[in-house]
């Protein structure tokens, strides 16, 4: 019997508006609820499955997040989505020349997302050329 992680199995977030966060996740990332009672909803995101628990915010806003990879084509498509809603669009860190595309993102409840362009494997290539 093998002792190995499988993967994630789900996604939980704390929200004070489930209707509202559920519009957010719609809208952004073509989520598609599949349960929902008075303090729970759940949804599939491709084979990802996303959990939203009626509870109080963060009373602050950290760095720790998701990141949910993107196409770099359709980086400018998220982001008009992400406007639509009226989500607070944060500044990303500095990239250097040849890393990939981030936008960075709070929902209502101050949970931040990332959407991301890149892969490990291309972040490690470029951090493994950039020491040569």
């Amino acid at each position: 019997m093998s002792s190995e992680i499988l993967g994630i199995s789900h996604i939980t977030f704390v929200v004070t508006d489930l209707d509202r966060t559920a519009a957010f996740l719609k809208e952004i990332f073509a989520a598609e609820e599949v349960f929902t009672n008075s303090t729970t909803k759940y949804f599939r995101i491709n084979d990802l499955w996303l959990a939203l628990n009626r509870g109080e915010p963060h009373s602050e806003r950290t760095y720790n997040h998701v990141a949910f990879a993107i196409q770099d084509a359709d980086f400018e498509k998220f982001v008009e989505r992400i406007q639509n809603v009226g989500a607070e669009i944060m500044q990303g860190r500095a990239r250097h020349d040849g890393e990939s595309r981030s936008v960075y993102f709070y929902d209502y409840d101050n949970n931040l997302f990332e959407l991301h362009t890149g892969t490990l494997e291309n972040r490690l290539t470029h951090y493994s050329e950039d020491k040569q």
